[in-house]
């Protein structure tokens, strides 16, 4: 029986957090994206905690196409990050594909300060 393709991203994406941690000093850049929205956070795994968060529902973060809109929610994370003292992050692109969206999100936080 074939691998859907949510089987095989929940897969990799355990592959993934196995090697990948959040801090408080340096969180876990969390990315979901839906057909129609793209989510982000800042995770401190070891204390369960959401430092940060910005996705593409919020005003004033929408772009004329998902690329765009997705690096807008990028650079609003890093805004909301820099006023929680944040400037280091792990990514985490939760087993998607580096490529479309979520590489927008991570060059636009990039863009707006967050390093990884």
């Amino acid at each position: 029986m074939p691998i859907t393709k949510l089987q095989r991203r929940k897969r990799v994406k355990r592959g993934i957090r196995k090697k990948i941690a959040g801090t408080a000093e340096r969180p876990r850049l969390s990315v979901f994206r839906s057909n129609k929205n793209v989510y982000a956070q800042l995770v401190d795994d070891l204390s369960g905690h959401t430092i940060a968060a910005a996705n593409s529902l919020q005003d004033g973060l929408s772009g004329s196409n998902p690329v765009e809109t997705a690096t807008a929610v990028g650079k609003a994370l890093a805004e909301a990050a820099k006023e929680a003292g944040i400037t280091n992050v792990v990514f985490d692109r939760n087993g998607y594909k580096y490529q479309g969206r979520v590489q927008a999100l991570a060059d636009g936080a990039r863009e707006g300060g967050l390093s990884f």
